[in-house]
Parts: C-alpha cells; structure tokens; sequence
C-alpha cells in the first residue's frame, strides 16, 4: 500500500505540477498581453500629444506666413506711397492701394492676435502701430493736414524703423516655430 500511495501522490504531483505550470504560463501571459496593451496606450496618447503639437506648430506657422506677407505688402505700398507722394505723383489708385494693404494688414493681425505667442505678439504689435504712424503720416502729408514735424524724411525714418520691426517680428515667429533665428 505504500508504494501504491507515493505513486499516486506522484501522480497528483505531476498533474497538480501540469496544471500549475499551465496556469503560471497563462498568467505571465497575461501580465504580457496587459503590458503590451498598457504600452499600446501609452504610444497612442503620445502620438496624439505629438500630432496635435505639430497641428499647432503648422497652424502658427501658416498664420505667421500671412501675417508676415501682408506686413511686406503693407511695406512695400507705404514706401511706393512716399516716394509717388514726394513726386507729386499720387493717384486714386495709389491711395486706393495704400487703404487695401492697410486693411489687409489689419486682418492678418487680428487673425493672428488668437494664435500669436507673447514674444511674437509684442513684436507683431511694434510692427503693427509703427505701419499705423508711417499710414498716419502719409495720408496726412498728402491731404495737407500735415504736423510741423511730419515730413517725407520722418515718414521714410519710420519706415526703416517699420524694417527693423518686422526683421524682429520675423525672428520671433521662427523660434516659436522651432525654425530658429535666420542667419
């Protein structure tokens, strides 16, 4: 009888060590399966953390293109307003041009001022008043209602502060893209 209860205590043994064996296995499984899955979600929310970083980025980056763009037009028509103002030579058409790209401007800013980091929005508004005077200035120089220190020269100083401005404004909208400062 001895040897008849130490088989069959082997016999349990060996299925109880079976049955074990396959339920540790079934269990780190599952521990793996939790932590693939854990990871899995991990990865997930990080990918969208990164997608929705770079949709900011590329939102900021398009809104500073056009601002930036209508700024240069913005430029452009009060420096060719200056010197058609300096000739004699302003039109309807010329002052047509300088209350569009003044507009313009205006839209691209306002647009702007819901996306624009503090640093770019302080430069942004540097460039916006300094448009504001130089505008200010011209209209009044050709309408003849003029300050005694408004000039064309003051008007044509202003406007290479308005370069400065925007040089800075530029500077700002590339780091807060992560472009960097250009060379």
């Amino acid at each position: 009888m001895n040897n008849s209860i130490s088989e069959i205590v082997v016999a349990v043994m060996g299925i109880g060590g079976t049955l074990s064996s396959a339920l540790l296995t079934q269990r780190s499984a599952n521990r793996l399966r939790l932590r693939e899955l854990e990871d899995a979600s991990r990865q997930r929310i990080e990918d969208r953390e990164r997608a929705t970083r770079e949709s900011r980025i590329e939102a900021r980056r398009v809104c500073y293109a056009s601002l930036n763009a209508a700024a240069l037009d913005y430029l452009t028509v009060l420096s060719n307003f200056s010197y058609a103002l300096e000739a004699g030579n302003v039109t309807d058409e010329i002052r047509s041009e300088i209350d569009q790209a003044r507009r313009d401007h205006r839209a691209r800013h306002a647009d702007a001022q819901m996306i624009l980091s503090n640093a770019v929005m302080a430069a942004a508004d540097k460039v916006s008043k300094t448009a504001g005077q130089v505008y200010g200035v011209l209209k009044r120089l050709d309408s003849g209602n003029t300050h005694p220190e408004e000039s064309i020269e003051a008007a044509r100083a202003s406007i290479r502060e308005f370069w400065d401005h925007l040089w800075v404004m530029r500077r700002e909208m590339r780091e807060d893209v992560g472009i960097g400062a250009p060379d």
